[in-house]
């Protein structure tokens, strides 16, 4: 793996952890608030926690890829990672 591949992998590796952070509140949260509430929370973090899995997918398909693999898979990353920070943050805003 080159230099920009390997930072590119530790920023999206750090991302994931994030995620996992946000996605551990928001079952905290679920697990202690009234049932309408429970249902809308269990909803969104079902998929967030889909989201996560399939970054952690991809991010995991470039660890093992080539050079010529990861100009494929970079871009489709990109948007799985900005679309799953987009949602994290709507969330957040959510059931503040």
């Amino acid at each position: 793996m080159n230099e920009k591949h390997q930072a590119m992998y530790e920023k999206l590796e750090t991302q994931l952890a994030a995620w996992n952070a946000h996605i551990d509140r928001f079952k905290a949260m679920g697990a202690s608030a009234e049932a309408k509430f429970t249902s809308e929370c269990g909803t969104t973090l079902e998929s967030l926690q889909h989201r996560h899995a399939e970054a952690s997918a991809k991010l995991s398909e470039l660890k093992t890829a080539g050079d010529a693999a990861w100009d494929r898979l970079e871009a489709g990353l990109e948007k799985i990672m900005t679309d799953g920070t987009a949602a994290y943050h709507a969330a957040e805003a959510k059931f503040k």
